[in-house]
């Protein structure tokens, strides 16, 4: 490194320099880096001694790059931006490292919480933080690293999204209730039950009318029912034998899989939407909420493989 030493004396110069040449202008470089315009000329001229080359060109109240400049700007602003991701890396890696995931509560208790053991043990060194809320949060306003949303991608032009689960909705009841009431088989059998409605406040979700209408049928409307406006309470009334209610199959799976929940009625809508985590493309991950996004996507291929095996046979029985 001797020869490079000789050649570029100071390396906070081509800090200067790549500020100026982002910027074309001498002034704003200065005032990003907390310096004098006229320190930030002399700096660029120093380079350019150094370097026996001009690496702007000045007219009047204004600056170009040259060539060269051109040339060497480009080099110069892809080994900072190396450097200073790996310069945080290893910061981070030094202290305790938190990733906050922005999430509904049905998601954060009914999937998230059954894997936190897992997660522990194959991310050891990172601490989740989990923020739920009643809508989806502006994670660039926040800041939050991850999110998990429900819908179309199309709509959130500012994120990436990769998928989590499709919205697969079938009905569900509790052992003891079919029991009690008989096991309905058809989707005609489900109009005469007594039926759990979830009322979101502010996330649109599908609701009985809308999965009446997938199997053809018409929902009348009912003077006495059971509404609720958070899901995880929805499922424990479920589970208390109160009714049968609507069961996205990413979140009750545990439950099915256990037979605390029986799907019913013999018809599964597939939606055609899905749930997504997302992150802004504002800015780039680091590399430990980029492991936690990683981490959440292959829970969802593990959860999806064996549903994905037996998802024909349980849409043809509608």
């Amino acid at each position: 490194m001797e020869t490079l030493r000789r050649l570029l004396p100071s390396a906070a110069s081509l800090i200067v320099f790549e500020a100026a040449g982002r910027h074309l202008n001498f002034t704003r470089a200065a005032k990003e880096l907390g310096m004098s315009q006229a320190a930030v000329s002399y700096a660029i001229r120093g380079l350019e001694g150094q370097l026996g080359v001009p690496l702007f060109h000045r007219v009047h109240r204004a600056v170009a790059l040259t060539d060269a400049g051109e040339r060497f700007h480009t080099e110069v602003s892809v080994g900072l931006s190396r450097i200073q991701k790996s310069a945080e890396d290893i910061r981070a890696k030094g202290r305790e490292v938190n990733v906050t995931l922005a999430a509904s509560t049905a998601f954060a208790s009914m999937w998230m919480l059954p894997r936190l053991t897992r997660l522990r043990e194959d991310l050891p060194e990172i601490d989740l933080r989990i923020q739920t809320s009643v809508r989806d949060l502006d994670l660039e306003e926040e800041p939050i690293p991850l999110g998990i949303r429900g819908g179309d991608p199309a709509a959130w032009p500012r994120y990436h999204a990769a998928l989590l689960a499709p919205e697969v909705i079938n009905a569900v009841a509790s052992p003891a209730f079919i029991e009690a009431h008989g096991l309905p088989r058809t989707p005609q059998d489900l109009l005469r039950q007594r039926l759990i409605h979830l009322e979101e406040p502010v996330r649109k979700t599908c609701d009985w009318a809308e999965w009446f209408a997938s199997a053809g049928l018409r929902h009348p409307a009912q003077s006495r029912r059971l509404a609720i406006n958070d899901y995880v309470l929805v499922v424990q009334a479920v589970l208390a034998g109160e009714g049968i209610a609507l069961g996205w199959q990413h979140l009750i799976a545990d439950q099915v899989r256990s037979g605390a929940l029986v799907p019913v009625g013999g018809h599964v809508l597939e939606t055609g939407l899905a749930f997504y985590i997302v992150w802004p493309r504002s800015r780039e991950l680091n590399s430990q909420a980029r492991r936690v996004r990683d981490w959440l996507l292959a829970e969802g291929r593990r959860e999806l493989a064996p549903a994905e095996g037996c998802a024909a046979g349980a849409v043809s029985g509608g």
